[in-house]
């Protein structure tokens, strides 16, 4: 029991660097179907869709983010544009 308030603090900050290397990947995932978006010339719906959830992911992991205070020079909020 001694050990237990410890192990809380590793915790909370292994689930924020995990957090991080989330936002990253699901950045790159959401840039990749922008991409590939603008790439295509019959966009379907399909294809519309998965840009769309790849945007809500990120977001959602974003706001996560910025509600658990994380800072770490990898977040910015300069690369959302909508």
């Amino acid at each position: 029991m001694l050990g237990f308030r410890k192990n809380i603090k590793n915790v909370g900050s292994q689930y924020d660097e995990f957090l991080l290397s989330s936002i990253d990947r699901a950045k790159a995932q959401w840039d990749q179907a922008k991409e590939t978006e603008s790439a295509i010339s019959e966009v379907d719906e399909e294809i519309v869709a998965q840009t769309q959830l790849s945007k809500a992911k990120y977001l959602f992991l974003y706001r996560e983010a910025r509600e658990r205070n994380v800072s770490n020079n990898r977040i910015q909020s300069s690369v959302i544009d909508y």
